[in-house]
């Protein structure tokens, strides 16, 4: 029973962060309200969504998206309020426009740039050096120490 209780408590836990009193009398609002929270990102617990973090900061952040929804803003209009607001940083999925196809495509070019180097290097390392042919006096001493 303890347990279940436990697991209970576990999973309820991120719907205990948005407070009683932060929540809309509308259920339809509210749930476009949570919808939105949970692609939020809490600027203080960094990983964590507005809706599912303890912060004041999160709190404020949920209390400014349910007022832009109760003024009738569309679910794109208050979170691109939002994060005009505070920065595209706040989204904790970015966008792929702009400046962030650099970032996206960091990751997956870095990758090739290292592959490439290192069958580079590994080439490099595996071709034979070419050997200098010996010369007329080194052939005549190689002659002697062979017994020709």
């Amino acid at each position: 029973m303890k347990r279940l209780a436990l697991a209970l408590v576990l999973v309820a836990a991120p719907a205990l962060a948005v407070q009683p009193d932060e929540v809309l009398p509308d259920p339809v609002l509210e749930a476009r309200a949570r919808e939105i929270s949970k692609g939020l990102r809490c600027l203080v617990c960094r990983n964590e969504s507005i809706d599912e973090s303890n912060a004041s900061l999160a709190r404020d952040l949920r209390l400014l998206l349910r007022e832009r929804l109760t003024a009738g803003d569309s679910d794109a209009e208050a979170v691109n309020f939002i994060v005009a607001r505070y920065g595209e940083y706040v989204l904790l999925s970015p966008t792929h426009t702009g400046a962030n196809w650099l970032l996206w495509a960091a990751g997956p070019l870095m990758l090739l740039l290292a592959g490439g180097t290192a069958i580079a290097y590994l080439r490099r390392r595996a071709a034979p050096e070419p050997q200098a042919a010996l010369t007329e006096a080194e052939q005549e001493r190689l002659r002697r120490i062979l017994g020709d």
